[in-house]
Formats: structure tokens, C-alpha cells, sequence
């Protein structure tokens, strides 16, 4: 079948049929294709509920598979009216219940219907709303899209993105196809409708064939994307250090491929992508900030920080039970949680987002004195000191803290282990040498590991 690679050497294809023109077309050659190569074909439908034909829609998609001998599954979804859009709510329901069915049935790959004209449709809408290169990309013939079908081993395919809608009319009636129209395709509310019925006929008019044309761009456009991703690519190497982006070496780079690679970075981080305003005003803060700010700036999937000249994609935490704010001293004896020592490997501490481990240890407090002291969890409330070892000096934990590098942000989420008022532990940091045991005793030593998160 044309647009499908050997490369992909399934062994079984999953077809999304939703009964229309389209994806009728497609389910016939697919059919034969897959008769001829000895591959399994199943049919899927996703029941909407939107439409009072819906049930009708599923049983015309049951009847013409059964026809063909080919498996048919289908799953409904209850489509929310949250604010976000019809159309996308349930787009997003559509692709995530394909790609289960597809998990289900084995499938390697998913064909969908798309073709010249929905290309095309796709291109104007994204140059209306402003999008940049990879937008105006247009769809691929073949892609992964985890986080549409929640898998990233299942390729999605669009066999039919050469042919024109007209050319799908004209196989389905010479082959004496039935297909589905869905009636919310003729209303002017949705905006694809009102361009496919208004705008696209004018432009026909006037030029014929601009389908293909427009295809032909956003093929050029792609191109161009794929260098742009390419140069993103070696800019973030050059850049990176660990996990974090050398704000001097980015800085070197104009702007326009700070930008580049800033959203390249964002998608290999899986992250949604920030619109034009939203990227300019966090690169300006960025390098615009004094150096001592503790610089945070929100985005919906991860928080953005800067820390000894360099960038941070953090995750959005929720706060901790135990957290509260060191300023406030009229809460301080409200927290903390006490706890005694029984000889155990380890005791968890979700309040405090983390495990305390017990360890045999050359150095470290006295097993027998551990046991018999009434033990207190807790973040640091300030003023906190330590001493780390005998040759090292006895200082602030913030002060510490500093020395190893720890940024602010990861300081508020790491505990401090007390007896009474003498500090005998802070995680990030280690044990004060003050309260060790004796060498030769059993001695004990604190390790905190936080969950993950």
C-alpha cells in the first residue's frame, strides 16, 4: 500500500475507522494490502457520544469489517466540556483510546485517514495562529506521538496524504463504497469547518490544485525544521552541563538560536511548548536578573531556575506535610515529628518526602545511645550549625549548603535528624562529628534517600 515503509515489517496494523469517506477508502486498501502481505488488520472505532448517530456510526464500521473478515474493536469516551474545546478534548480522548486498542491487538502500526486536503486545512489553520516552523510543518507521513497515543514504540502512518479528497470521492464511488457524514462537519462553529466549506472553496477557485502547493511548502518547511533541529542539537551539547544549560555559553548565541535551542530542549524534555511571549520574557529574565535572585519562573509542566550561572528545567513539586515557613516562629513547636530508633535498616518519613537509613559505619553515633534518645524530624527553622568532621569548622547549614553547591530550591525539601536541641544530622550535608561514638562501639550512621519524584 502506497506511504507505507518495508521498514516497518509489521505483523499486525490497526486502522482508525471512524465510517467516513476517508477512512472507508483507506480500510479497503488496507484490506488488500494486508491479504496480500499476510498481515492482521484490525479496524478501530472510538464512539463519541457527540452526535445521535454515533451509535449508528459504530454499527456501519462493525457491518463493513465483518464484510471483509477483519477484526473490529471499539471504545467510548465521555468527551468533557472543561473549557479546553470540543474538538481538542476530543481529539485527545480519540488518539489515547487508539493507542490502547492498538496495545491490545499487538499493532505496531496505526493508520489514519488524513489526506491532501486535511494537510492543507492543517497548514492554514497553523499560519493563522501564528505558529512557527514546526507547525507549519503539516503532518508527517509517519510519525511517533506518544504523548497522544500513550506509547512511544507505535507509529502512526498516513498512507493517504497524497491524494485529494476529490480522488478519495472517486475510488469510494467507483468501487461502490457506503460511507458515514458527520453532521457537526457542516458546522461553521468549528473553525476547520468553517475554512474547509468558505475559505478553501475560494481559494480553489482561484487556484486550482493549491492543495498540493501548500503541501509542497510545508514539505520545504519541514526540511527547514529538521535543519533547525539539527543546529538546536549541537547548541544544547555545546551548553549542556549535566543536567543543566551553561547560561554563559548560551549567551554567546544570538537570540534567535537561543530560542532554537530552548524549545528543542523543552521538547526533548517532554515538555509543552511555550509560546513566542512566554519564551522571550524567561529568556530576559534569565540573563537580566541579579545574580543573588532566586530566579523561578512557573511554565505548567516543570519550573524553570537559575543557579551559579546556569538553567534548570525542575519538576513542579507539591509541598511536603512537614513544610511550613522558617520565618514563622509562632508555628515552629506545631511541626517536626519525633520518633525513636529501634534498630531498624530504615524508617520512612512521608511528611518529609524521604527514607532515613541506619547504617553500620567506622564513624557515627553509638548504636546503644541512638536506641534510648527520643529522635525529632523536621526542616530546618534557620540558625541550625554543624560540624562535619574534626578538621573541618562548625558552621550554618545554609553555609554549607552553599560550599556543596546545593541551589535554595532543593535546600527546602532536605530534613535535619535532632536529639532535644543538639542538631545531629542534615540531609544534603551528613552527621555532626560532636555527638559520634566511640571507635570501637557499634556506631551508626545516618543516610537520607529521598522518594522519588
Amino acid at each position: 500500500m502506497h506511504g507505507l515503509r518495508a521498514s516497518h515489517s509489521p505483523t499486525c496494523i490497526a486502522l482508525a475507522c471512524s465510517g467516513g469517506l476517508d477512512s472507508m477508502v483507506l480500510l479497503r486498501l488496507a484490506h488488500a494490502w494486508c491479504r496480500e502481505q499476510g498481515v492482521k488488520l484490525v479496524a478501530l472505532h472510538v464512539h463519541h457520544g457527540l452526535s445521535p448517530n454515533a451509535d449508528a456510526w459504530m454499527a456501519h464500521v462493525e457491518r463493513a469489517a465483518a464484510e471483509l473478515g477483519i477484526a473490529c474493536d471499539h471504545r467510548r469516551v465521555t468527551v468533557p466540556n472543561d473549557g479546553s474545546g470540543i474538538e481538542a478534548a476530543a481529539r485527545k480522548l480519540r488518539y489515547a483510546a487508539l493507542g490502547e486498542m492498538s496495545r491490545v491487538h499487538g499493532a505496531s502500526l496505526l493508520l489514519t485517514a488524513h489526506h491532501l486536503d486535511d494537510q492543507a486545512e492543517t497548514v492554514l489553520l497553523q499560519l493563522l495562529r501564528g505558529s512557527g516552523p514546526a507547525g507549519l510543518s503539516g503532518m508527517d507521513a509517519d510519525n511517533h506521538a506518544p504523548s497522544l497515543l500513550g506509547d512511544d514504540t507505535l507509529v502512526m502512518a498516513r498512507p493517504l496524504l497524497s491524494q485529494s479528497r476529490a480522488a478519495l470521492e472517486a475510488t469510494a464511488r467507483e468501487r461502490g463504497l457506503d460511507w458515514v457524514e458527520d453532521e457537526s462537519n457542516l458546522d461553521p462553529r468549528y473553525t476547520r469547518n468553517m475554512l474547509r466549506h468558505q475559505v478553501m472553496p475560494a481559494l480553489a477557485e482561484h487556484f486550482p490544485g493549491f492543495q498540493a502547493r501548500v503541501a509542497r511548502g510545508a514539505a520545504h518547511v519541514a526540511a527547514a525544521q529538521r535543519m533547525l533541529d539539527e543546529l538546536a542539537a549541537q547548541d544544547l551539547a555545546v551548553c549542556l552541563d549535566g543536567d543543566a544549560v551553561d547560561l554563559g555559553r548560551l549567551g554567546q548565541l544570538s537570540a534567535d538560536r537561543i530560542d532554537n535551542l530552548l524549545r528543542h530542549l523543552f521538547t526533548v524534555r517532554g515538555l509543552a511548548m511555550p509560546s513566542t511571549a512566554w519564551l522571550s520574557q524567561m529568556v530576559a529574565q534569565l540573563f537580566s536578573a541579579r545574580e543573588d535572585a532566586q530566579l523561578k519562573v512557573t511554565h505548567p509542566g516543570c519550573v524553570i531556575r537559575r543557579h551559579r550561572g546556569k538553567l534548570y528545567l525542575t519538576p513542579r513539586l507539591a509541598d511536603l506535610a512537614g513544610m511550613r515557613d522558617p520565618d514563622d516562629a509562632g508555628v515552629l513547636d506545631k511541626f517536626g515529628q519525633d520518633f525513636r530508633w529501634q534498630g531498624e535498616a530504615s524508617i520512612a518519613f512521608p511528611d518529609y518526602g524521604g527514607t532515613l537509613h541506619f547504617e553500620p559505619a567506622e564513624q557515627g553515633f553509638d548504636a546503644d545511645w541512638l536506641r534510648s534518645q527520643l529522635l525529632t524530624i523536621d526542616f530546618r527553622k534557620g540558625g541550625e550549625r554543624l560540624k562535619p568532621a574534626a578538621n573541618r569548622p562548625t558552621r550554618g547549614l545554609k553555609a554549607h549548603y552553599q560550599a556543596l553547591g546545593v541551589p535554595a530550591w532543593e535546600r527546602e525539601r532536605l530534613p535535619v535528624v535532632s536529639q532535644a536541641l543538639d542538631l545531629l544530622f542534615a540531609a544534603g550535608i551528613g552527621m555532626d562529628c560532636r555527638h559520634f561514638g566511640a571507635p570501637g562501639s557499634e556506631l551508626i550512621a545516618l543516610r537520607w534517600v529521598p522518594d522519588p519524584a
